[in-house]
This record gives structure tokens, C-alpha cells and sequence, in this order.
């Protein structure tokens, strides 16, 4: 990673991964459903959501589940929204394009067909480009840190949490655990990529609080970072 691309540690937003998932770690199953959370951890989702000044999302997420992304069941305001789609794939009739509310980011790269960024545009969408075959994720933080937007509430698939833990640029996780058993190996993990070689590569974290809600289990980490 070069250091010398990374905003100064007070000059970076706080980046929050936040995620609910069964007890085999997947956050959907085989066949996309990903209705893990109960109602309180949907509640709680939004009250966080109504804080943070952006909330992000990988394409995989936008294509599966087609989210609006806006605060509901709880009262406060909706952040901005930003996709990570390296191909511009988000269709411009998405939810989060179609409905009326907070700005829209797609986050894309150089490969993305400059006819498919027009047709966002036109949806409503500011397109951000960094990146040339894949999403600069440390280039994007840097893009929104200028914006004014200081925290940032990931609710990644498994490949964009991946990106953002191995570039070290999420501070703090908050994983809800649900009494579930999905399996599947096709099922969606927590954490997807390529992953480690060993477990002496792990990304370490350390276990801040951990909350019993009914069933689930609430666990709160901080994410080491590397000297």
C-alpha cells in the first residue's frame, strides 16, 4: 500500500463496517437473501445510518438487493449514498435513483462505458471516477473526505469489505450475530477476496463490547491497524 496516497489520519472520514449474519458467518444465502437482521437490528441499523454523513455499498449489493438506502423506522435524516461499481453497472432505474432523496455517488473506474456514465448522469447520480480497472478505494475516501463527508457506515457485500479491511481503511466493525445456519458454499461470506495465505497475515482486531439483543449477539471491534 502507498502511505503517501493516505490522508493524514485527521484528515480521513471514520469508516464503520457494519453487517448482520448467521452464525456460519454468511450474509446471504446461495440465492441472494439476506434478510438476516431482526426488527431491532434493523432499528438500530437506521438510527446509525441517520448519523453517518455517507453510507456505501459494493455494486453486488445494489444488483442483488435493489436497496433506496434512506432512514426509515426510526426518525432522522438519510445520508448521502454511494455505490462502488467498478463497471457502472447500476441501472439507472435503481431505487436509489428513482426515488427522490439523498445525493447519489456511483464510485466507478476508467473501464466503465462512458454511455452507461452519461445515462446515471441523466438518473441523477454524480460520477466519481478513480481508478482504472478497479474502484481506487483510497483515492475515493480521499474524493469524499473533500466533500465535507467525515463517516462513512459500510454495508459492503463480501469482495468490497474484503477491499476496504485490506487497505486499512475501516476503523470499527459492528457485527450482529443472528441464531441462524444457512450454509452453502456458494453463501455469501462476512469477508470475501482472496483472502490470507495463513493466519499469521490475519487482520487482527480487538473486541470492544459485545451486547446480547434477544438471541443475537452484538459484537463491536476496533481494527488494528499496521504501524
Amino acid at each position: 500500500m502507498d502511505r503517501s496516497r493516505e490522508p493524514k489520519h485527521n484528515e480521513k472520514m471514520h469508516v464503520t463496517l457494519i453487517a448482520a449474519m448467521t452464525l456460519d458467518g454468511k450474509i446471504a444465502s446461495k440465492s441472494g437473501d439476506s434478510r438476516i437482521s431482526s426488527t431491532d437490528d434493523l432499528k438500530e441499523l437506521h438510527r446509525l445510518t441517520s448519523r453517518a454523513d455517507a453510507v456505501m455499498i459494493g455494486v453486488g449489493t445494489e444488483l442483488n438487493d435493489n436497496p433506496d438506502l434512506t432512514v426509515r423506522n426510526v426518525k432522522g435524516r438519510s445520508p448521502t449514498r454511494i455505490v462502488v461499481d467498478s463497471s457502472a453497472r447500476t441501472p439507472p432505474n435503481s431505487k436509489i435513483l428513482s426515488k427522490e432523496g439523498p445525493p447519489v455517488i456511483i464510485a466507478t473506474s476508467k473501464k466503465a462505458p462512458k454511455a452507461r456514465l452519461q445515462e446515471l448522469r441523466r438518473a441523477g447520480a454524480e460520477v466519481i471516477c478513480c481508478g482504472t480497472t478497479e474502484v481506487d478505494l483510497m483515492a475515493l475516501l480521499s474524493n469524499l473526505r473533500r466533500k465535507g463527508i467525515k463517516s462513512i457506515l459500510l454495508e459492503g457485500g463480501g469482495n468490497l469489505n474484503w477491499s476496504m479491511l485490506t487497505n486499512e481503511l475501516v476503523d470499527e466493525m459492528q457485527i450482529t450475530v443472528a441464531p441462524l445456519i444457512i450454509g452453502g458454499r456458494d453463501a455469501t461470506t462476512l469477508v470475501e477476496g482472496p483472502g490470507k495465505t495463513s493466519t499469521e497475515q490475519a487482520l487482527r482486531l480487538e473486541l470492544t463490547k459485545q451486547v446480547s439483543r434477544g438471541d443475537e449477539i452484538v459484537l463491536y471491534y476496533k481494527v488494528r491497524k499496521t504501524e
